[in-house]
């Protein structure tokens, strides 16, 4: 499923605290181009914290984060602005306003952020309303469509301005079983036909299995990653126990 192995995500030694209470401790790792990069880890393990770091909302303590090459923490006025038109964000709430179409949520980046013309604009969202299977539904307002439909229509906003990053948080919450595959469908077909970078926060297994070329695990004991690679190599070889148990589902008398 990579794409490439050059490197466009490298974080290196992140610390970060709110409230003086240290969340995650001198955390490295790197994400290469192309990647379905999955973060894990059980409840309060700091999987929100990263990524809400990642995605410029907070700084941190110490220790920065590379993009595609350049230090976003640094970064200020129109460098930061570059940097954030590499990367789209999906939200776990799917963020669309309500007040708008699907065509005009789209197209909300793209009249903020360049001075295209307004026809561009409109052919640039249906594209990428296409792109997410929602085609005929660009008329529609949020609240009429299913949830599913709502995350769709969420990453087709997040891939407006073609971000080398896609950030995902908890794609498939609150959706059933098989909506949940064909997101999982829709992810993996974007990230080969689109050759884009995806970074996702989840806990949903059956999806991870099927999307995650590589995974960290974070954990709130040891404030860091316990664990990082494939997600069935991790589930049959690790020789961390918490790691096995948290891949198996197991309760902790039974680890």
């Amino acid at each position: 499923m990579q794409q490439e192995q050059r490197e466009i995500i490298r974080v290196e030694d992140l610390t970060v605290a709110y409230n003086g209470q240290v969340i995650l401790d001198h955390v490295s790792f790197t994400v290469a181009a192309g990647e379905v990069f999955v973060i894990l880890g059980g409840s309060g393990s700091g999987k929100s914290t990263l990524f809400k770091h990642m995605i410029g909302l907070y700084k941190p303590v110490t220790g920065t984060i590379f993009i595609d090459g350049q230090d976003f923490i640094a970064a200020e006025g129109e460098d930061r602005l570059a940097i954030l038109r590499k990367i789209g964000v999906m939200y776990q709430s799917s963020a669309l306003f309500g007040s708008m179409t699907l065509l005009e949520n789209i197209s909300l980046p793209l009249d903020e952020f360049t001075a295209l013309p307004a026809e561009a604009i409109k052919l640039i969202a249906l594209i990428k309303l296409k792109q997410v299977g929602l085609e005929s539904f660009g008329n529609h307002m949020p609240s009429e469509l299913s949830g599913g439909m709502q995350k769709r229509a969420a990453i087709a906003r997040a891939m407006a301005l073609d971000p080398r990053v896609l950030f995902l948080d908890e794609p498939s919450a609150g959706l059933d079983p098989i909506t949940s595959a064909e997101l999982d469908e829709l992810i993996l077909r974007l990230a080969k036909t689109l050759k884009i970078t995806f970074v996702i926060v989840s806990h949903e297994l059956s999806s991870i299995f099927t999307i995650a070329d590589r995974v960290i695990m974070l954990d709130k004991q040891t404030k860091g990653i316990v664990a990082t690679g494939n997600p069935h190599e991790l589930r049959d070889r690790s020789d961390n126990p918490r790691v096995r148990q948290f891949f198996l589902r197991r309760p902790s008398s039974r680890s």
